[in-house]
């Protein structure tokens, strides 16, 4: 009879090189067996599902504890790589082996004697052991390599995206990536803050594992994740995906520099009840001017209201003199300034014919930006080239190959949008600047009418910011295209109409989805034969 006492170990984890091992209840079941055929003395039975690559399993201490204070002298396992796959707790087993705390170590499928050769043929399965593990890891660490350069990534897709397990691919999640797109919007606007964009994906049922509220350090990771444009970092380098990109690089990029200047959140004004209020400052301090709701009772019981607009005095070092105006006065005088900005249809029929002509000239100049743009990124591609050339050769260090390398796969992205946002809306000018011509014809309709809020919005759009209120006279600057309107009407009846000529100016529409694409402005008389 066997007089030794045996703890039984076994274990599994979940990495790979345990797939082929024997799950927990057939180790067990098939040591009890054993023990029963070897007259084994089990005094307890050690359960653990974690891997031994690094030291550190709680169980397998306790286990070894407990050895040592001569509960047990024996393990009973069914194999030496269930003890031990790294070398400290290799060296344990065998320390207390040659300390004689440990009599006998058995398995099912390997001989053991404590002796000089059996310690040395136990030291060898031990070193095997760790030598698998570490050729495994340094294989599968170079198949992910590979696969990183072949634009396929190797890890869990962040929000937004789906691993697909059936193709090895990452997928874009139709409903999450909506949600993402719209979170980078906003906070490319500059008017959100972090926990902003915190709230907003929580309302939209992006949370945490916890059904909790994403936390902002959360929420920066994923603003500053490039994966979302196609891109994506792994072991410190930016490589090429394959997954298709939800955000354009032009709004990740915007993102980044608002990220840089964060600080206080630009607030955005209240709206206030007085149409015209934040419309106008004032000419001789240079505040807004606001508008203030009175009521004015008679003695004979009748009741007025009154909307007055007047400067906010809020400048410490002037004191402003302006009067305030009454709304049905400023109306009248904002209604007169619209009108000079109208145009008219025979010169917007004549400005539409000229933008046919200018659709053909824009093609060609779209086809050699895009020749352009190819051109740069072929050059890009070859300095990537020698650039992994110069890395592999031990000619560039590292951490320069790294910013070296992101910096060219950043500007070839940028280029790469360009160039299809050309191909795509070479022609996107032309309705924005029709829609712009019929705006500017209705002009004269809008000042007529009595919808006070679109006539706040027609001189918001053809003065900006410099409309200002002097003396209950309201005066600006027009912008752009609305200044040589302006000075078309004021040559009207002075000159003849023919000679009405506006020099070779610029309309660069805000609004036109085309921006890089300017338009010749022209007003009749010009000749375009030349």
């Amino acid at each position: 009879m066997n007089n030794n006492k045996f703890f039984l170990y076994a274990r599994k984890s979940t990495d790979v090189e345990d797939k082929q091992v024997l799950s927990i209840e057939a180790q067990i079941a098939e040591l009890r067996a054993f023990a029963k055929q070897e007259n084994l003395n089990i005094v307890e039975t050690f359960i653990e599902k974690q891997s031994a690559k690094i030291p550190g399993r709680p169980i397998f201490g306790e286990m070894l504890k407990r050895i040592e204070k001569d509960e047990a002298n024996g393990i009973l396992a069914w194999h030496p790589d269930r003890l031990a796959r790294n070398s400290v707790d290799g060296g344990q087993i065998i320390y207390l082996v040659d300390c004689g705390r440990i009599a006998a170590l058995k398995f099912p499928q390997f001989w053991f004697e404590p002796t000089p050769q059996g310690k040395f043929m136990l030291n060898i399965a031990f070193g095997q052991s760790k030598y698998y593990v570490d050729s495994l890891s340094e294989n599968t660490k170079r198949g992910l390599r590979q696969k990183v350069k072949r634009g396929e990534y190797p890890s869990l897709a962040p929000v937004g995206y789906i691993n697909d397990s059936r193709n090895k691919t990452v997928i874009v999640d139709k409903k999450k990536s909506i949600i993402i797109r719209q979170a980078f919007e906003l906070y490319a606007e500059g008017s959100y803050r972090l926990e902003d964009i915190s709230d907003f994906l929580a309302q939209n049922n992006i949370v945490s594992k916890s059904g909790k509220r994403i936390h902002i350090t959360r929420t920066t990771f994923i603003l500053k994740n490039p994966f979302y444009t196609g891109l994506f970092r792994y072991a410190g380098e930016i490589y090429e995906g394959k997954h298709e990109p939800i955000i354009a690089k032009k709004i990740f990029d915007k993102v980044q520099e608002v990220l840089k200047q964060r600080g206080r959140p630009r607030k955005k004004s209240k709206i206030e009840p007085q149409v015209f209020c934040g419309l106008l400052k004032c000419g001789t301090c240079g505040m807004m001017i606001t508008g203030e709701y009175r009521i004015k009772k008679q003695k004979n019981g009748n009741i007025h209201d009154y909307i007055y607009y007047h400067c906010t005095k809020k400048n410490k070092s002037i004191k402003c003199p302006e009067p305030c105006i009454r709304q049905e006065k400023l109306d009248k005088q904002i209604s007169s300034l619209l009108q000079k900005f109208s145009l008219r249809p025979d010169w917007a029929e004549k400005l539409l014919a000229r933008l046919k002509i200018d659709k053909a000239k824009s093609a060609q100049f779209v086809s050699a930006f895009v020749q352009k743009a190819e051109e740069k990124i072929k050059v890009i591609a070859t300095k990537l080239q020698r650039l992994l050339d110069g890395y592999l050769e031990q000619d560039i260090e590292r951490e320069i190959y790294r910013q070296e390398k992101a910096k060219l796969l950043s500007e070839k992205k940028s280029l790469e949008e360009q160039k299809a946002r050309f191909e795509q809306k070479q022609n996107d000018w032309l309705e924005p600047m029709a829609k712009w011509l019929n705006y500017a014809q209705n002009l004269e309709k809008i000042a007529r009418d009595s919808d006070l809020l679109e006539k706040k919005v027609a001189a918001k759009e053809i003065f900006g910011s410099n409309l200002c209120l002097v003396s209950r006279a309201a005066r600006g600057e027009p912008q752009n295209e609305w200044a040589a309107i302006a000075a078309a009407h004021e040559k009207v009846g002075k000159i003849p109409e023919t000679q009405i000529v506006e020099a070779r100016a610029r309309i660069a529409l805000a609004y036109s989805a085309f921006a890089e694409r300017c338009l010749t402005t022209w007003l009749p008389g010009r000749s375009y034969n030349s």
